[in-house]
């Protein structure tokens, strides 16, 4: 009785799903592209989020075991790059924990009527450790508990909302006001030449990521092989087209440049709710795109983090990192990265400008993402030629050169985020841009060489212990 309330629905796992890489918060960065947003949403639907999610599927249903992209990685490239992909995927979403709550701060202010709140650094700190260490403790509940809190805050606190404040910006063009966004800017795409422009386009990849961390869920599935894609491909679907309307109705009535990083979702809810004289709507709506962002953070802990137990069980961390409670949860692990979460939310003390802060630390999380999403791709098409007799119940259409296609498109998109990544925005007052280089720089290299280190002093000792087990 026991195992089968565990197993989960197609429905519940695509909202986790959406929870995962949906969140209200990327609206606004997209939104201060201006026009280029059609271009940036496009590109990242098609030449990023469609291939990985493709790719994911493949694996995902290939090699139904725990682990998610340290179990692919390590059957393409061996150990060492298997738990570097995993670790990547887990720091990378470590740092991003604070700018999405940074935004849930932002929201909540509106629930308290007061958006200054929303530059309060220390309103912020506390949004950050209440919220995330919550979060943490509902994940000690185990997945079922997880999965249904998710559910509630994704369809409550971002499709709800997501669903308003696209109704709003299409009434607001049907009634002849004129559009924010066709004041600053021109064209449909951005200019090429200058990489200065494309910088938030690393951004806009960086909100279209993630659909893989769902793939180390996918034992909990009913009927796993047929239920993963179709969940997936649900997921795409509400992520797209939220992204793409939802942001074209920030960008309708606040100019680009006033648009918060932060708090712009809720300063488009604003300016459309009074002019619709629906004000005491707002306050409502901080309290749900608040939750919604909750909901997020509460589906990537358990993720990550369970792909990172995976690696510990097969000796590439210390025993005392491969303990679960009762509930099958690795809580230990969620405790070292609660820490580190916490560090984390004090640096915004250090921080004069929270925009550029919030985007800092939003191209430190791109860069290393996109450094994991190099190995997903080349894992995809290594495995069709290493492991070509393993029974794939969903494969990627086309033969060896159908992945070659699909996972070929999204390499080349991502080794472009990358570079586009290291790049200041132009749209952002950055002073130093040196300073901002330098610091993503340092900033990748440390993150991405930890996992080497921690590979060297490696003991055999760690592995003996599972084996005994």
């Amino acid at each position: 009785m026991a195992k089968k309330m565990k197993k989960l629905g197609v429905f519940i796992f695509a909202m986790m799903n959406v929870a995962i890489v949906l969140s209200l918060r990327g609206l606004p960065l997209i939104a201060k592209t201006g026009t280029h947003m059609i271009f940036f949403v496009l590109f990242a639907s098609f030449l990023f989020l469609l291939p990985s999610a493709l790719v994911s599927a493949e694996l995902g249903t290939g090699w139904i075991k725990d682990g998610g992209v340290y179990r692919w990685v390590k059957l393409a490239f061996g150990s060492k790059l298997g738990f570097t992909a995993i670790w990547l995927q887990w720091i990378q979403n470590t740092i991003w924990y604070t700018t999405v709550l940074a935004f849930a701060a932002g929201a909540l202010s509106y629930l308290f009527l007061d958006p200054k709140l929303s530059a309060n650094k220390y309103f912020i700190i506390t949004v950050i450790l209440i919220v995330y260490w919550g979060a943490t403790f509902i994940n000690f509940k185990g997945l079922k508990a997880a999965s249904w809190f998710t559910t509630i805050c994704v369809i409550g606190g971002t499709i709800v909302p997501a669903a308003l404040i696209i109704i709003l910006g299409i009434t607001w063009v049907f009634l002849g006001n004129p559009l924010e966004f066709l004041k600053t800017s021109h064209g449909f795409f951005p200019d090429f030449k200058d990489f200065d422009n494309l910088a938030f386009l690393a951004g806009t990849v960086l909100l279209f990521s993630g659909i893989e961390v769902s793939a180390v869920h996918v034992l909990d599935l009913e009927n796993p092989k047929k239920s993963y894609p179709k969940a997936i491909f649900i997921a795409l679907a509400i992520i797209i087209i939220t992204f793409l309307l939802g942001s074209f109705s920030v960008a309708a009535s606040i100019p680009a440049k006033e648009i918060s990083l932060t708090a712009g979702t809720m300063q488009g809810f604003k300016d459309m709710l009074h002019i619709f004289k629906l004000d005491w709507l707002l306050p409502v709506m901080g309290f749900l795109v608040a939750f919604g962002a909750i909901g997020s953070v509460t589906a990537w802990i358990g993720g990550p983090s369970k792909g990172l137990l995976a690696t510990a069980k097969h000796g590439e961390l210390p025993p005392y990192l491969q303990y679960t409670n009762k509930n099958n949860v690795q809580t230990h692990i969620l405790w070292i990265q609660g820490l580190i979460v916490t560090v984390l939310a004090f640096v915004f003390l250090l921080m004069p400008n929270v925009n550029i802060a919030f985007f800092l630390l939003t191209a430190l999380t791109v860069i290393l993402y996109l450094i994991m999403y190099v190995l997903l791709y080349l894992t995809g098409i290594i495995l069709r030629y290493k492991e070509p007799k393993m029974n794939r119940p969903y494969k990627i259409p086309g033969g060896n050169f159908g992945m070659w296609l699909v996972a070929g498109i999204g390499l080349l998109a991502v080794l472009f985020g990358i570079i586009v990544g290291f790049f200041p925005p132009s749209l952002l007052p950055i002073e130093n841009p040196q300073i901002y280089v330098l610091f993503l720089i340092v900033g990748t290299v440390v993150f991405v060489s930890a996992p080497i280190l921690i590979n060297q002093f490696k003991k055999p000792s760690w592995a003996k212990k599972i084996t005994k087990k």
